[in-house]
């Protein structure tokens, strides 16, 4: 299975820090976010990545090359302008193939087993896998709930939050032209919808990066 890190972004809320540093290559306990990625999908096994960039992409290049260091082969996906998520992945298929395949933001820290997600087989009804996360102070309401068979659910007594870790099949992003700017929500809104959808709780260490308090608050975590 391929891996896609969503590393192409500005990070505007994080304001100075990265006026002249990539949010991916914000220290985080000591590394750039995006070397925790890195080091922990070569643990579990993965070796095939790609990385989308835009923002100061020479920066995120120079930094992972062609991630030897890590004993992954990283190759890279240009984009200007930025994409979006979805159009971002869309544009990058070509590089991952048409198989199922893994995608994480670069801009969260976790302790998930990446490992995990090897075994999940995307059948021909299952557009997608999401990793869910207990919801964090800046997104209480939630994002999808989490039904008794595995299925999200949009509505629900329980919304978890999203957590920026999952596992797609190609033919989700096949009705995006290529090159086209579009965000991934509205695309999990449809598919969710249809039942088209599965995931899990992850109960673990997550934080989405977003904010320098953020990114404060995992730092002061020991």
């Amino acid at each position: 299975m391929k891996v896609m890190i969503l590393a192409a972004g500005r990070g505007e809320r994080m304001g100075n820090i990265t006026k002249n540093l990539p949010k991916p290559l914000v220290q985080v306990k000591g590394k750039a976010l995006i070397e925790w990625h890195l080091e922990k999908l070569a643990y579990a096994g993965f070796r095939d990545i790609v990385i989308n960039v835009c923002y100061l992409s020479e920066m995120i290049k120079e930094f992972v090359g062609d991630g030897s260091k890590w004993e992954l082969n990283v190759v890279y996906s240009e984009e200007n302008p930025v994409l979006e998520t979805a159009g971002g992945i869309r544009n990058a298929i070509p590089l991952l193939s048409y198989e199922p395949f893994l995608v994480i933001n670069a801009d969260i820290f976790s302790d998930f087993n990446y490992k995990k997600l090897k075994s999940i087989i995307l059948h021909d009804t299952i557009d997608g896998y999401l990793v869910l996360v207990k919801n964090p102070k800046h997104n209480q309401a939630g994002d999808f709930g989490l039904l008794e068979n595995n299925f999200l659910a949009l509505e629900g007594d329980i919304l978890y939050t999203f957590s920026g870790i999952a596992v797609y099949h190609s033919r989700f992003f096949n009705q995006i032209e290529l090159g086209k700017k579009m965000q991934l929500l509205p695309l999990l809104n449809s598919s969710i919808s249809k039942s088209l959808i599965k995931g899990e709780l992850f109960d673990g260490i997550w934080s989405d990066i977003g904010t320098p308090e953020r990114l404060m608050a995992i730092n002061n975590i020991n």
